[in-house]
């Protein structure tokens, strides 16, 4: 059921917009992987799992469950519901879990949608899910123009894995400092794929002008 899902995830995603995958060859094969992208639309996660490598996951606010159709969709896709205002632990535990059961997840560390394309400061989430997993982290950047149309041009980038151990110590309760460290490194990573594409894309309009 998955693999049909995905397969036809891919197929729309492709007739949709004009899709172009870099840095795939940055995604390791057979391991769990998480994906910390920035956030542009809400087609962002099937637009990230369409080149991702094997199975994924990716959180999603409860009311997207509530019709049982596209509940059911999403559920088969990996995703599942976070509840608003009821903390972030078990969310986390859930997270952890599904990479333990060899599911990428895909996170995106600004917590809300980037009107103007620009990437946000970011929070530790994914570091926390990364120190107590043990997984690579994979910085992702989706760019393309102000609003995401019918057969938009996207370039979707698959930047080099991050080692959590080297940032901070794998345990169930790792230090704060060290997890800001990690943060901070990943959203370099997640700025200079989307704002440095960005400023390409400038630099070409303004040498057509």
């Amino acid at each position: 059921m998955y693999y049909i899902c995905k397969a036809l995830v891919w197929i729309y995603m492709h007739i949709a917009y004009n899709l172009k995958y870099i840095g795939r060859k940055n995604i390791p094969k057979k391991t769990a992987v998480i994906y910390a992208s920035n956030h542009r639309s809400y087609a962002d996660p099937p637009m990230i799992g369409a080149g991702a490598r094997g199975k994924y996951a990716f959180m999603a606010k409860e009311e997207l469950f509530k019709k049982k159709i596209f509940s059911l969709l999403i559920s088969s896709l990996g995703a599942f519901p976070v509840s608003r205002g009821k903390g972030d632990a078990a969310v986390i535990d859930r997270a952890v879990e599904k990479l333990n059961n060899k599911r990428s997840l895909m996170i995106f560390p600004e917590g809300t949608r980037s009107k103007d394309g620009k990437v946000g400061r970011g929070h530790s989430g994914a570091a926390l899910i990364a120190a107590r997993s043990d997984c690579l982290i994979i910085p992702v950047g989706i760019v393309y123009g102000e609003k995401l149309r019918f057969r938009t041009k996207v370039k979707v980038f698959y930047g080099e894995p991050i080692d959590p151990a080297e940032y901070v110590e794998i345990s169930d309760a790792p230090n704060p400092r060290q997890l800001v460290k990690l943060k901070n490194r990943y959203m370099a990573d997640i700025k200079r794929l989307v704002e440095g594409e960005q400023n390409a894309v400038s630099d070409r309009r303004a040498d057509d002008e």
